[in-house]
């Protein structure tokens, strides 16, 4: 049971359940203070002694004649700059006469069931007022009449909270912000390893790590969106950590633009985590009575391991932040064109791929880029959302209903966000791009990015897209997004509010989402940005699933899905099998892996299944058939990591089902070996007391064995055919199904 505790007496707040502690108090000065963070503890109405004050040499203080009180060695709950703390704060205001000082002090708070929204923002939610509690901080500075609002929300599960904060402008003047943090959070050590999620495209969301020292080290992004390059999560963890014990400390912002999340160590070891927008190039206009409300940050504490953390986000994404129809169904599997066709298709070659998957149980078509405007390549089109009679005599309203009439339901791409300068859109509204005055405008994939800071650009795609929809028997949405932001310049803002596009743009897109998803409920959308370039919380709020990678390799897949499942469900992560050789590196893989790989998803086909022999058109059957008897465990299971594809030549993930009665384990190998050791893997999740069938290999296994002696994973490698055994080769795979037997 989640419960928030005030002591009047010592001014002390206390968040807890039955996982964590988290304290705070109000300072001397009216700050709030930080003093616990982690296990939890007893409460008890006075922790001043976690305050450590004490005389130090080429140190400011705050009261006069006191040598005790600095800012510089207090740890504090939403800090500033420039009152004797010199760390980069959370929160920074220009003010009319040029200061950047603030002196937030507390005020008052308030405690209550639930969690409130956010305006215009995602966020996570609770359904009952009893599965959480919020907190509620109000503080004020003095001098410019700012209020401060800073919301904790601690869930009644997991180790679980939530962070961000509001500023109104209740003074005479107005101020700009030029840094509002959605959380701060000092720790008392720095004994960490710092985990981070970092790539490019095609090779997304790679695990990197490396110890915490003293300075500062921080990911970020000002490309306008999460970015394919780092990923707006991060881990502390202890150097002992693993995915299986341990403590670690999870940060998650829950937002889809520029991002910063810093680590600071100061020469005293103390570490200050911060998280929120990208202060580089923000700079928000606060007039009189307007308010700024802070990206939502969610910390997550666990002593179980990396796995015990994984699955806290996993839980929490899955059922509070993902909303509506889709949130607790299966995804249907699908077969996309794009790398079937490309550009080049008729309505007769859709209609000819779609019977075929049909045939093998596919559930949904999708029609990729190309069926709008003069859409024969990047070059055109984009901005124009009517379809091409060419290619679609009856539109997309009659491709659609010809889908459904085979069986199956009809999906759709769009990029709403992007214009081609050849097409319709650009030449009525030519200033309704992101373009810097008197400067040359640069192009990617020579598309250019709609200012969708402005109402009126936003209205026009939200037409278009709506028409579509209403006109349409569509089921699916692939919103793509194929080019990061230059030149950030709206045309509609003055000057002294340019530093607002950015943030501006993003509130734009979750506008738009807003109302197609409230507008069509049951249409499943899938967030892409030219692969997992905006792979984020923020998306997971209006698309429950995304495009992981454009990179559909298998074996490439590999670290890209795993360094995905640090923070996001498997139910999120857009997975299909493709065609050989590999699109993106040419690579050959057995179908099977490719398939067994792609399980751990939502799973899908990105080819022509007419191009197939029978042989493996009768392997895709199976495999569909094999999705659907247990995607629900798959996607909706207790998902564990095993072996690393960061350290070993092999892969080992399983999924475990709720009632624990269903296990799959995933193992795959990117290079064979010969006379290879014999191997095994230590397994997760199962019920200790209970005999496990293993469909594999035909034997019998009480859970405590397989958690504690392991998975015999060890195979044929010496070069020879022994009775019904197979010799491996290179990208070799298999699932294990595990079920208890019954009595």
């Amino acid at each position: 049971m989640a419960t928030i505790i005030f002591h009047e007496e010592t001014k002390t707040f206390h968040l807890y359940n039955e996982q964590i502690s988290y304290v705070m108090c109000v300072l001397e000065n009216g700050h709030l203070g930080q003093l616990y963070f982690g296990k939890r503890i007893h409460d008890k109405a006075d922790f001043s002694y976690l305050v450590e004050k004490a005389p130090r040499p080429m140190t400011s203080y705050v009261f006069e004649g006191d040598r005790t009180f600095s800012l510089e060695h207090i740890r504090q709950e939403y800090p500033v700059y420039g009152t004797t703390d010199y760390r980069h704060p959370a929160v920074e205001i220009l003010q009319e006469n040029g200061s950047r000082i603030s002196d937030f002090q507390y005020v008052e708070h308030s405690i209550a069931g639930g969690k409130p929204g956010l305006e215009g923002l995602p966020a996570t939610y609770t359904e009952a007022d009893d599965e959480a509690e919020t907190l509620c901080l109000i503080l004020k500075d003095p001098v410019t009449g700012i209020r401060l609002e800073l919301l904790y929300t601690i869930f009644d599960r997991d180790g679980v909270i939530a962070r961000s904060a509001r500023f109104v402008n209740e003074g005479t003047r107005p101020v700009h912000l030029l840094s509002a943090m959605s959380m701060s959070l000092d720790l008392p050590d720095c004994d960490y390893v710092w985990m981070q999620l970092s790539g490019a495209w095609a090779r997304e969301r790679h695990i990197k790590n490396r110890r915490l020292e003293q300075g500062i080290q921080a990911i970020d992004s000002r490309r306008g969106n999460s970015s394919h390059e780092q990923n707006p999560f991060l881990v502390l963890k202890r150097p002992g950590t693993s995915e299986t014990q341990g403590e670690a400390v999870g940060f998650s912002l829950i937002y889809s633009g520029n991002f910063r999340i810093q680590a600071e160590v100061d020469t005293h070891n103390v570490t200050r985590i911060t998280a929120g927008i990208n202060p580089e190039g923000f700079d928000w206009k606060l007039d009189t009575c307007e308010s700024f409300q802070t990206p939502e940050a969610v910390m997550v504490y666990t002593e179980h391991g990396l796995n015990g953390m994984s699955q806290a986000y996993h839980r929490l994404y899955r059922s509070r932040l993902a909303r509506g129809y889709w949130r607790d169904r299966v995804r249907p599997i699908l077969n996309n064109n794009w790398e079937a066709t490309y550009f080049d298709f008729t309505e007769e070659r859709l209609l000819e791929i779609a019977a075929k998957a049909k045939e093998c149980g596919v559930e949904l078509f999708v029609l990729d880029d190309g069926w709008f405007g003069e859409r024969n390549s990047e070059l055109a089109g984009l901005g124009d959302w009517i379809a091409n009679p060419e290619r679609l005599p009856e539109g997309i309203s009659g491709l659609s209903r010809k889908i459904e009439a085979l069986g199956m339901k009809f999906g759709l791409w769009f990029e709403p966000e992007m214009v081609n300068k050849d097409s319709d859109l650009f030449r009525e509204h030519p200033d309704w791009i992101l373009q810097t005055p008197d400067r040359s405008v640069s192009h990617g994939r020579y598309q250019y990015v709609l200012d969708f800071s402005r109402r009126e650009v936003v209205d026009r795609i939200h037409e278009m897209m709506r028409k579509i929809l209403s006109e349409s028997r569509i089921s699916y949405i692939k919103w793509d997004m194929n080019r990061s932001i230059t030149e950030c310049y709206s045309a509609a803002l003055p000057a002294d509010r340019q530093g607002e596009v950015f943030h501006r743009y993003i509130l734009g897109v979750y506008d738009l989402y807003d109302r197609l998803t409230g507008e069509f409920p049951e249409v499943l959308f899938e967030s892409c940005a030219s692969g997992g370039g905006r792979f984020d919380p923020g998306m997971l709020y209006y698309a429950p699933q995304g495009w992981a990678s454009d990179d559909s390799d298998a074996i490439e897949r590999l670290k890209i899905q795993y360094g995905t499942s640090m923070c996001y469900p498997i139910s999120s992560i857009g997975s299909h099998v493709s065609v050989i050789p590999n699109h993106q590196v040419y690579r050959r893989t057995p179908l099977h892996t490719r398939a067994n790989v792609a399980y751990f998803g939502t799973f899908g086909y990105e080819l022509d299944l007419n191009k197939l022999t029978e042989e493996e058109i009768g392997q895709v059957k199976e495999q569909i058939a094999f999705m659907k008897e247990y995607r629900e465990t798959i996607q909706y299971g207790t998902f564990y990591r095993l072996v690393s594809p960061f350290e070993k030549n092999e892969t080992v993930w399983m999924v475990v089902s709720e009632d624990q009665n269903t296990a799959l384990v995933g193992w795959y190998r990117v290079l064979n070996g010969v006379n290879m050791p014999y191997s095994r893997v230590k397994l997760q999740g199962l019920r200790p007391d209970v005999i496990y069938e293993n469909e594999f290999s035909h034997t019998e296994h009480y859970g405590d064995e397989l958690m504690n002696l392991g998975l015999i994973t060890s195979d044929v490698t010496s070069g020879e055919i022994i009775g019904d055994l197979v010799p491996c080769t290179d990208f070799e795979s298999r699932i294990y199904v595990l079920k208890a037997k019954k009595g």
